[in-house]
């Protein structure tokens, strides 16, 4: 990867120099291919099995990801690895995301238990690890949560005590919800020392921990999830990974990253929904003609393919910026140093794409009618297993806080980086522009205002959540489909819709955000009236920009890049 000319400054939203283009290069098309085979071949046959608790056939299906090298997109060659760059990782991740609950399994490995080596291991540890996890001989696991520990994760109860005799730590405690529990060789485990959260690495092998029951889950019931429990487990200091009592500093780096290894999954299982949607509709008939000549049917769809492109765009420019990072930093440090001001890009991108994933699955099941509901359809068991991506590597509501924290922590530091920048091609879309101003005027009145609501009050804070996310994800389609050469005029068309469409959605959160913390009238007539002297563009005839998308999505028989 060529070095990323840019500045030291962080920008808040994305802009021409970290977006990319959709059109993948062959290597990324083989990978694709790849992958495809590999669901279709050996996952897809499998799954029944693997909602049995077949644990050697899950174990084998990683072995068989590690031959074809699926497991090191993120790991450095000098450790086996593929070091393809979060691009590629995406792509991969994006792919997997049509092999139902594995691809939860595969993901957990390759994101959270796999990424702390990567970043925070030492020359011995990644050496021990990464190799074996790269080549699936061990699937790792990654254990934070506990039963009084869920969203609020480093309120842990499990504990590591130095013992100064024998200088190994002792850690005791119990960690909930792990998913691969009982496939994986080995775990990150977070506990509390005296000194605060440290991270170990922890074996399954090693005396004192043991593997609770199969939890008996809603959904993506093919992935192992039960409880850690570690009874007197004797560790040397050079399980510890990281820093002592640093370890929260891991987690939420590591958290952030696999946030966004979830969006892209939840990209791919999204595509899967509405060809299964298009499919059915094309060979169900009621009142004589087939259900995708229904206009309503169309509009379903529509809105199926834009929230697809919307997180598909908002997935990639993520993976870009963080890309650049890695490129333009000169050594490790330098990359951890920085890597948190990326949790914003990474929040935005878990919520949307989860949340896009979970109305795409209820479209998809709702144009099946009841058949949808039926245990023989595939898109029932899509909808049940969809519905833990807004729970897990943070909830939505968590994962909003987070992009408020997050926004705050960059404007306090340098309140430029939501200015207009005049010089772009993207300021000609008014409704973006529109919408950095909305933003503007809401942060004005939060200065204006008479109390503390941003800090206390989560209502307001989620609606500001809601305005981030939106801009960034217009900016990241607006870009994209300038820089896609595949599609084009359809990208476009995509992009004006949601736009359009996000700005008013801005408009309204940025008005109850302002009536809702400026108490004197005539202070809060005054913003309103700025908002309301905006010169917006004419509204568009977006019905017939939707019937054109859905015709694509009907011709294509779903989604096509």
């Amino acid at each position: 990867m060529e070095k990323v000319e840019s500045t030291n400054k962080h920008t808040l939203f994305p802009n021409e120099q970290s977006v990319i283009s959709l059109d993948f290069q062959e290597e990324e098309k083989l990978i694709a291919r790849t992958i495809d085979k590999f669901i279709q071949e050996h996952v897809n046959p499998s799954i029944k099995n693997l909602e049995a608790y077949d644990y050697e056939l899950a174990k084998k299906l990683f072995r068989d990801a590690g031959d074809l090298g699926l497991l090191g997109a993120d790991v450095p060659e000098l450790y086996d690895g593929m070091e393809l760059g979060k691009k590629t990782a995406g792509l991969v991740a994006e792919r997997m995301g049509y092999g139902a609950s594995f691809s939860v399994s595969f993901n957990i490995h390759t994101g959270v238990g796999t990424l702390p080596y990567v970043y925070f291991g030492t020359p011995e540890q990644k050496e021990r690890y990464l190799p074996k996890l790269v080549s699936g001989e061990w699937v790792g696991a990654y254990a934070l949560t506990e039963p009084n520990a869920g969203s609020d994760a480093l309120a842990s109860e499990t504990s590591a005590v130095l013992d100064e005799k024998s200088g190994e730590w002792v850690l005791n405690g119990e960690k909930q919800w792990i998913t691969n529990a009982h496939i994986a060789s080995v775990f990150v485990v977070f506990a509390k020392t005296e000194s605060g959260i440290t991270a170990f690495i922890v074996e399954r092998s090693m005396s004192g921990v043991s593997i609770g029951l199969e939890e008996k889950k809603m959904g993506i019931k093919g992935s192992s999830t039960a409880t850690l429990i570690l009874e007197n487990v004797r560790l040397s200091t050079d399980q510890v990974l990281g820093q002592i009592g640093k370890g929260h500093y891991i987690a939420l780096n590591i958290l952030n990253l696999a946030r966004l290894k979830l969006a892209f999954a939840n990209v791919g299982t999204a595509k899967q929904a509405l060809s299964l949607a298009v499919n059915y509709g094309k060979a169900r008939k009621q009142f004589k003609q087939e259900l995708t000549r229904f206009t309503m049917i169309q509009e379903k769809l529509a809105n199926m393919a834009l929230a697809i492109f919307a997180s598909e765009c908002a997935a990639y420019v993520a993976a870009n910026r963080l890309d650049e990072l890695h490129v333009n930093s000169s050594n490790e440090d330098d990359i951890l140093g920085k890597l948190s001001n990326y949790a914003v890009d990474c929040s935005i991108n878990k919520v949307y794409a989860s949340e896009a994933l979970d109305f795409i699955v209820d479209e998809a099941l709702q144009i099946h009618g009841g058949y949808g509901y039926m245990q023989e359809y595939e898109v029932e068991r899509l909808y049940r297993d969809a519905r833990i991506n807004r729970l897990f590597e943070g909830t939505s509501e968590i994962n909003r806080l987070t992009i408020v924290r997050s926004f705050l922590k960059l404007y306090n530091k340098d309140k430029s980086i939501i200015e207009q920048d005049e010089t772009q091609t993207h300021s000609q879309n008014l409704y973006i522009h529109y919408s950095k101003e909305l933003l503007n005027i809401i942060m004005k009145a939060f200065s204006n205002s008479d109390n503390v609501v941003l800090k206390q009050d989560q209502e307001i804070q989620r609606m500001l959540a809601d305005v981030i996310k939106e801009i960034y994800v217009m900016e990241s389609v607006q870009l994209t489909a300038q820089a896609t050469r595949s599609n084009q005029d359809l990208k476009e068309t995509m992009a004006e819709v949601l736009c359009e469409e996000g700005y008013f959605g801005i408009e309204r959160n940025a008005v109850v955000i302002i009536s809702s913390i400026i108490s004197n009238d005539d202070k809060k007539q005054a913003f309103l009236d700025e908002i309301n002297n905006f010169t917006l563009p004419m509204y568009s005839n977006l019905v017939a920009k939707k019937r054109k998308i859905a015709m694509e999505v009907i011709s294509n028989n779903g989604y096509k890049k």
